[in-house]
Order: structure tokens, then C-alpha cells, then sequence
């Protein structure tokens, strides 16, 4: 397939002169799921972007809800309600159409619904579709999840008129999943790193109990993160340091029974992830599949040597970076821990390297062009 970028917001226009300003509703649900994983972290580093462009008004959206998301997941802009809360909200949306968002944003020039499941609107969509991977492996999922990624699925090919996607990989699934290919934009993430002290890694390591020395993975533990054969990949490497493991707990068994070899601390608050990184001998990502890889990029961000898939978008993210291997064969997964302990230096130069060249105000500029795009 041909890739096809956002066209650069000067080009749209340009006989007009100065830009409109531009009002979006922008969605912000999956920020309430039990466990809002990459999608409302990347929803919410793309706002914080995108807020910086002159022009562009986000006006944030999602259902009716008691309390505030946890702290990490807390929309940068202030939310309208409308009259309902997930499921309920998800059933209406797909099943009736109904309530549309202008009911708590009024009018609006573009709906940017940034999870899977596209709310109803006047106004024209935009949706970000981070991966289809129950498409792959339907038993990673529960039976409803499949069902309403489906039906999502369905309302997308019907009434998105621009597709961001953050990977080729992601757009070549969404074309196969009958999305029209004149409609997806790859629309890459961004990554932004923080200072780290010697201070800041004793405090970490004090909280949460760490070796002075371990590998890394960083995600929500479900099946397709392949957890299970990275730890059986220790057991045949040469490497003797334990697996630490960061994330929430997600759908589904891992298939990994006690070992004193891994630690497993929960989530990790977005503070505490720099030390986290900063401080790893490696980090291990070879995930069955990922639409994009965010975890990826963050460890890269702080000089730290990466082993992740081949074939993957993890491959397309790490850019020459990292150790690839087969996420299907323990063996090859032990031979990428031993190589990337081997080339720490190198591996955590070029890290750096591909890093800086992930700019979230990149993925804001390229998500801008998309708005311009569908209202001409």
C-alpha cells in the first residue's frame, strides 16, 4: 500500500490566509476503563500537543462519571459530560446512535473520537486506531470485548472520513479489515523524556523494592504481551538478573506460575517511570503484536537497550535500535537478551538517537492537517 502522511496544514487553504480556528470534540473515555492502557496515554500526550498550536480548540468529552480517572490518566483539558456512563454509553453509541456529543460540547467543527469505539456527531470524524489485534487473536480477548471492537469496527468503515494510524503496520491491518485506504493517515507517536538523578533512582528502587540490577517490561500484563516465554527466554540465556514487571493487570492469564526470577509491581505512575527505565539493564518487549509500541520508544528515550519483535510495529518503532527476535521462539527471544546486555552502549546510543526523533509536536501537527482535511 502507498503510506499517505497528513499533508502539512499550510497546504490546506492557502489561498485563504490565516487558518480558521478550529473547535474539536475531542474523546476521552477510555481514560475511565479499568485499565486505560496506551490508548488514554496517547490520547492524552497528543492533547497536551496539540494544545500548543494556535487555532485549535480541543474541547474534551466522555460519559457521566463519579470520580476523577487515577492520577496518571487525567485529561489535560476540562471534560463534558454527556447523560450516560460505559457500558450503557458504548451501547448507545453503536446501537442507536445516540447522544450525539454535540449534547455536551455543542457545535463543533470535527469529532476526533481517540479510542476504538467512534461516538455519534454532525460534525465530521476522525478516528484513531491504534490496532486490530483481536482480529488476530480473538481468544486474547474477552467474547463482548470482540463483539463491540466489531461493531466499532463497522461504524469506522462507514463513518470515518480519516483514519490516523500510528504505524504501517496498523494501517496495512486496517486495510485488510475493509477500512478504504484513501482514508488512513500514519499519524506516528511521539515520546518526551524528563531529567533523571541519582537521586530520583534510589527513591524508585526504595519504593518499589528493585535489584540493583534487572530487565524491564513495561505494559498491561495480558497473553499477547508474551510474558510467558520471556521468562522462559531467561531461564536459557546466559543472563542471571531478575525480570522486573510494571503494569496492570489486564485480561486473561499470563501463564506464569511464582518464581522468585521475576517481580511483578503493578502499575507504575508516569513520575516514577523515568527512574524505572533509566535504571534497567534492558528492556524486554517482545509482544505477539502491538499497533504501535509506546513502551518501546519511553526506554529508548532513557538510553536503555531494547530487545523487541520482529515483523512487528515494535520492529517499525525501534527503527535499527534495538535487538529484534522471534516473539514465537524462546530461544531466539534468550539470544536478544544476551546480545542487548552485550551492546548496552551501542544499543543506548542509537536508542537515543531514533528517540529524538519522535516528537509528540510532530504527531500534534500531522493530527491538525487531518482536521483541516475533513472540513476543507
Amino acid at each position: 500500500m502507498t503510506v499517505k502522511w497528513c499533508v502539512e496544514p499550510t497546504e490546506i487553504g492557502q489561498d485563504r490566509g490565516v487558518q480558521a480556528p478550529i473547535r474539536v470534540a475531542y474523546t476521552f473515555e477510555q481514560c475511565w476503563h479499568r485499565v486505560p492502557g496506551g490508548t488514554a496515554s496517547a490520547a492524552i500526550r497528543a492533547a497536551v500537543a496539540l494544545g500548543d498550536i494556535q487555532g485549535v480548540e480541543l474541547v474534551g468529552v466522555a460519559g457521566s462519571h463519579r470520580r476523577p480517572p487515577e492520577p496518571s490518566f487525567v485529561p489535560p483539558i476540562s471534560i463534558h459530560s454527556l447523560p450516560f456512563r460505559r457500558p450503557l454509553l458504548y451501547e448507545t453509541w453503536l446501537r442507536f446512535g445516540w447522544p450525539q456529543v454535540e449534547r455536551a460540547t455543542g457545535p463543533v467543527d470535527v469529532l476526533h473520537c481517540t479510542g476504538l469505539i467512534p461516538a455519534p456527531s454532525k460534525a465530521p470524524l476522525v478516528v484513531s486506531l491504534h490496532d486490530v489485534a483481536w482480529r488476530h487473536r480473538p481468544d486474547h480477548f474477552t467474547r463482548h470485548g470482540v463483539r463491540i471492537f466489531e461493531r466499532s469496527l463497522v461504524e469506522i468503515r462507514r463513518r470515518a472520513e480519516i483514519v490516523l494510524c500510528p504505524s504501517t503496520v496498523t494501517m496495512l491491518d486496517a486495510e485488510r479489515a475493509g477500512v478504504n485506504a484513501d482514508r488512513l493517515r500514519l499519524v506516528p507517536l511521539g515520546v518526551e523524556s524528563q531529567p533523571v538523578t541519582d537521586a530520583d533512582i534510589a527513591a524508585v528502587r526504595a519504593k518499589y523494592s528493585l535489584p540493583s540490577e534487572y530487565l524491564l517490561f513495561v505494559g498491561t500484563v495480558e497473553p499477547r504481551k508474551n510474558l510467558r516465554r520471556l521468562v522462559d527466554a531467561m531461564v536459557v540465556s546466559n543472563c542471571s538478573l531478575p525480570l522486573v514487571v510494571a503494569g496492570s493487570q489486564g485480561w486473561g492469564e499470563t501463564g506464569i506460575g511464582p518464581t522468585s526470577s521475576v517481580q511483578f509491581i503493578g502499575f507504575v505512575a508516569d513520575s516514577d517511570l523515568p527512574a524505572l527505565y533509566s535504571s534497567a539493564a534492558a528492556f524486554c518487549y517482545p509482544s505477539e503484536r502491538e499497533g504501535f509500541g509506546m513502551p518501546v520508544l519511553e526506554a529508548m528515550s532513557y538510553g536503555t537497550p531494547v530487545v523487541t519483535s520482529l515483523g512487528t510495529s515494535t520492529e517499525e518503532v525501534a527503527g535499527g535500535a534495538a535487538v529484534l527476535v522471534d516473539p514465537f521462539d524462546v530461544e531466539d527471544i534468550a539470544r536478544g537478551i544476551d546480545e542487548a546486555l552485550s551492546r548496552r552502549h551501542e544499543l543506548s546510543f542509537w536508542g537515543l538517537r531514533q528517540a529524538a526523533r519522535r516528537q509528540w509536536s510532530e504527531t500534534a501537527r500531522l493530527t491538525v492537517a487531518a482536521y483541516r482535511e475533513v472540513i476543507g
